[in-house]
């Protein structure tokens, strides 16, 4: 079960909740952020890895995936709200990750969201 000690940015309590499920021991969840979409999925910053649970990757089931921080070879963050949509409901912000052969991309609710999921991962990828 994750550890719990610290305060955890979560979007939505139910994917925090889901999240644990997940967790390994000693693990620590750091961020949970909702994802842009009808899928509803969400991305997870834990201390070791990055999970996130989407219909994207497998195209036709929901699945929870892991990433492990040592995979990750290149991570980026872009706002984009346009000139008439710089804050508010309809921003939004993409993170993509490139782990592997594979670049997965998240869209967030939200202008600013990406940007703060990119410092979290970058903290562990320079550590």
């Amino acid at each position: 079960m994750a550890d719990d000690t610290e305060e955890i940015v979560v979007d939505k309590k139910e994917q925090l909740e889901k999240i644990k499920r997940f967790c390994l021991d000693n693990e620590t969840i750091h961020a949970v952020f909702d994802l842009k979409g009808g899928g509803t999925g969400f991305v997870a910053i834990l201390d070791k890895r990055i999970i996130f649970y989407d219909r994207a990757f497998t195209h036709k089931k929901k699945a929870m995936v892991t990433i492990p921080y040592n995979k990750i070879h290149a991570i980026s963050s872009a706002d984009d709200t346009g000139i008439l949509l710089k804050r508010g409901f309809f921003a939004s912000s993409t993170l993509t990750i490139h782990a592997g052969y594979h670049s997965f991309e998240f869209v967030f609710r939200g202008g600013d969201k990406a940007h703060i999921a990119y410092r979290m991962i970058v903290e562990h990828l320079i550590e």
